[in-house]
């Protein structure tokens, strides 16, 4: 098993992102998973504090890989082949959770929503002065992203978690691609392209009224 300490290197997971659009601007599915995978090893590489998201975007990861590897794993290949296909297929509940809990567009809309919140934490550590506080950066990415789908119990525990968390210069350089600034650097390069898969899976689910799968 790889050890993620030694093959993490955070410039690497953002070239899976990069190479998640075809000229088409479809969303790629292998790539996107790969880049999760490798933002996962980044949260896990941080400590526990993590792992309330982690653990979650791992079992729904799995998720995805099995469907990618079905006898219909075809209709997984991008993720505007799959919104097709399960909607084609009525594989999604629209309104209430129960007939198909693991679906493809429900599993990756629980993805979406937590790469808004690394997007907006790591857009805030690239652009924060040296001694900004990252609990401060992580809480109010939280907030403006996963926080409206967690309960007030969850929200509380993590936003106390968050005030643990070590500093500025410790999180860049846990990214694994040189000194802070070579890292504020690679992700000044790096962001606009997880954004733009971000922009374009939002689009995606807005235009089939799936922003809300329960």
């Amino acid at each position: 098993m790889d050890d993620p300490e030694t093959d993490f290197n955070l410039k690497v997971v953002m070239a899976n992102f990069k190479q998640c659009l075809n000229e088409k601007e479809e969303i790629l599915m292998d790539h996107y998973l790969s880049g999760w995978q490798g933002l996962v090893k980044f949260l896990n590489s941080l400590g526990a504090i993590f792992m309330f998201i982690s653990k979650d975007v791992v079992a729904k990861l799995q998720i995805m890989e099995r469907l990618r590897s079905s006898p219909q794993g075809e209709q997984y290949a991008s993720l505007q082949s799959m919104v097709a296909y399960e909607e084609e297929h009525q594989l999604v509940d629209l309104h209430r959770r129960g007939h198909h809990p693991e679906s493809g567009c429900r599993t990756v809309l629980r993805l979406h929503r937590a790469l808004r919140w690394l997007q907006l934490f790591l857009e805030g550590l690239r652009a924060s002065p040296e001694n900004a506080r990252t609990s401060t950066l992580c809480t109010d990415s939280y907030n403006a992203s996963l926080a409206a789908y967690h309960p007030w119990v969850v929200r509380q525990a993590v936003t106390m978690a968050f005030c643990a968390l070590p500093t500025r210069k410790v999180f860049l350089e846990a990214m694994k691609v040189g000194p802070p600034e070579q890292a504020v650097v690679m992700l000044e390069e790096a962001l606009p392209f997880l954004e733009r898969v971000y922009d374009i899976t939002q689009k995606l689910y807005a235009d089939h009224t799936m922003l809300d799968l329960p």
